[in-house]
């Protein structure tokens, strides 16, 4: 069924194409997951969460994510700043399938 989709349409414009788009990379998939568990999560709590990351690696990948409206960030007016992160209503649209990712993984560990 997908190949006959992408025999009919330059794969750019698929579906799959957009998709992956918004969540490629090595962090952003990992970073809605921490979300979908921990629901509202600060910057630092994140960086320790992905351990290997550097701060401006992270800080652009929650700008992509923001500006794909997946996540929703938080600003608080006070001294220190205090910024938290949430999935949108679109983000935990996402997470079904994501979840499903992680479903198909545990059934087919070699």
């Amino acid at each position: 069924m997908i190949r006959n989709y992408i025999e009919k349409a330059n794969f750019e414009e698929t579906g799959f194409s957009y998709t992956m788009s918004l969540i490629s990379g090595k962090h952003k998939m990992v970073i809605l997951y921490c979300l979908m568990e921990f629901e509202m999560v600060r910057f630092n709590e994140l960086k320790r969460y992905l351990k290997h990351i550097s701060d401006k690696t992270l800080s652009s990948n929650l700008k992509e994510l923001e500006r794909d409206q997946l996540i929703v960030r938080k600003e608080y007016p006070q001294i220190p700043p205090k910024v938290e992160y949430s999935l949108s209503d679109r983000g935990k649209s996402l997470m079904k399938i994501l979840d499903q990712l992680c479903v198909w993984g545990e059934e087919n560990r070699l």
